[in-house]
């Protein structure tokens, strides 16, 4: 008898619990939210209508705890068992979280990422750091896990590589450094190879054309990498990694900033001895040492006016091939090698003024200095390269367009050394460029980026390079987007016109957009 009155009261403590979870905001049920009785495991998700029921609840007050991803956490105090066997509505609160602003330079745009045609991404945080901690010697591994970019090895024995953006040919990617085109031309050899991650504060890629804004060498899109800042806080840090692949690099990083000056410096020193894990006699990872030193100086003149002033600086000998060569040049040289040895040298002057809060100016020069020896068997090239780029630029933003204006000024002179009764293939080219563009919210379904500029190449004539995209809001989760553009390349006696089409479709998932 006292066995089956002690089963009967177990039974009457067990009791169930059973809600719907809406969003206070507009109350629309939420699926997913995890619910449990705080103390014991009892616990359990809604589902599809937003419903949860917990059975096997003891008596007593109890403590119901709702947690969701995006939503504030909220707990309640039941007292069980409950007076009535009613539905309880749980309304939660939306969570919202100040986050860091993030500025995207290379749109000149005011625009957030989402509201511009053209299709723009993003490499910042912890991200950068985390690709930068496991490849801090160069960005290829950076940039190489971004959808829509294939990062090509072009010399296997250099490693030597370039940038595919959508399939096209990476001498139409164009890679700038805090907005300058440093690395065009001659100078575009082994770029991706010499520039180290760990002082950069984002990356920016453009996937489409950006011929308007950057010329025609950026018909694929551009790269643009963004150095670090100095803050109030003084920031200092230090990055030792070695690997098995016998490579070793050393990097330093120091910024601070007070109210009317700022600073930053970074150096490097990064080298790796010939491996060949294969054991056939041929590096798979080339020998090379490099240094970089790259200081850089900031002026707060006022509340609107600011400027900058740096130096980038890389010198480097690579060599690659056969290992008994690389060990020993003189007693066999009759192995195949390739060596490379530059000097990489470029000044920066940025000088940004705010007209008032719709109105901007920029002006920035850069010069810069690069040198290059490559040897194979029975044949040297070396070349210097000396270029500068200028420009100055007006921005207007209204709400409902933005507008941006400009000139600018490339000059490129190329010298090459005479080792072989070759011809030398020197060069002197001077570029002048005018370009607007213009970023309209025509409707709230429909966004239009229009662009024009036009080039007068010395000894080649004038070009002219309109371009369009189009931003398609489809519904409330689906967008689309269409584009298109000219660029040229200069060869032998002509301009080569190019132009691109591209076509992109988004599915916008709760929060997070899929491109």
């Amino acid at each position: 008898m006292s066995i089956l009155l002690t089963m009967s009261l177990y039974s009457y403590a067990q009791n169930s619990y059973k809600a719907v979870i809406k969003n206070g905001e507009n109350n629309s049920v939420l699926q997913g939210v995890t619910v449990n009785i705080a103390g014991n495991n009892i616990n359990g998700k809604s589902d599809e209508k937003g419903i949860i029921q917990l059975n096997n609840i003891p008596n007593g007050k109890q403590v119901i705890i709702f947690t969701m991803v995006g939503f504030k956490t909220k707990s309640d105090t039941t007292d069980f068992p409950l007076s009535d066997n009613k539905q309880i509505e749980i309304l939660l609160e939306e969570h919202s979280e100040e986050l860091e602003e993030v500025t995207i330079s290379s749109t000149r745009s005011t625009r957030s990422i989402q509201n511009i045609p053209t299709r723009i991404e993003f490499i910042g945080g912890e991200e950068l750091d985390e690709k930068g901690n496991m490849k801090p010697g160069d960005i290829r591994m950076l940039l190489s896990e971004s959808t829509g970019i294939y990062v090509q090895t072009t010399s296997p024995t250099s490693a030597n590589a370039s940038i595919r953006i959508q399939g096209l040919d990476g001498r139409y990617t164009q890679i700038l450094k805090d907005g300058f085109p440093i690395y065009s031309g001659a100078s575009s050899g082994l770029g991706l190879l010499q520039i180290p991650p760990l002082d950069l504060k984002q990356v920016e890629v453009i996937k489409g054309s950006s011929s308007t804004l950057y010329g025609g060498g950026a018909i694929a899109g551009l790269v643009n990498l963004i150095s670090k800042t100095p803050t109030f806080e003084k920031d200092l840090r230090f990055h030792i990694n070695g690997t098995s692949a016998k490579g070793l690099d050393i990097n330093g990083f120091y910024g601070k900033r007070t109210e009317k000056l700022g600073t930053t410096i970074f150096a490097s020193h990064n080298r790796n001895n010939a491996y060949d894990p294969a054991k056939i006699g041929l590096s798979a990872i080339p020998k090379f040492e490099r240094y970089i030193f790259n200081p850089k100086l900031f002026v707060y003149l006022n509340d609107d006016t600011k400027m900058n002033v740096g130096i980038n600086s890389t010198i480097e000998n690579r060599i690659g091939g056969d290992l008994s060569y690389i060990k020993n040049k003189k007693e066999n040289s009759s192995k195949y090698f390739e060596e490379n040895k530059t000097q990489r040298y470029s000044s920066q002057l940025t000088l940004d003024h705010q007209i008032d809060e719709n109105q901007s100016v920029q002006i920035k020069n850069s010069v810069s200095y690069f040198n290059r020896k490559t040897s194979i068997p029975s044949y040297i090239f070396e070349g210097v390269q000396i270029a500068s780029f200028t420009e100055a630029s007006y921005a207007v933003n209204s709400e409902k367009s933005d507008w941006v204006t400009g000139l600018n000024i490339w000059t490129d002179n190329f010298n090459e050394k005479p080792h072989t009764s070759f011809e030398e293939r020197d060069y002197n080219q001077t570029t002048v460029g005018a370009f607007i563009q213009n970023n309209w919210k025509t409707t709230n379904w429909l966004q239009l980026e229009t662009g024009f500029r036009t080039d007068y190449v010395k000894d080649y004539g004038a070009v002219f390079l309109p371009r369009v995209s189009a931003l398609f809001s489809i519904s409330q989760g689906l967008t689309s987007r269409v584009g298109g553009g000219f660029g040229y390349k200069t060869r032998q006696s002509s301009l080569k016109i190019v132009n691109v089409c591209n076509i992109e479709i988004s599915w916008l998932l709760t929060r997070t957009q899929i491109s």
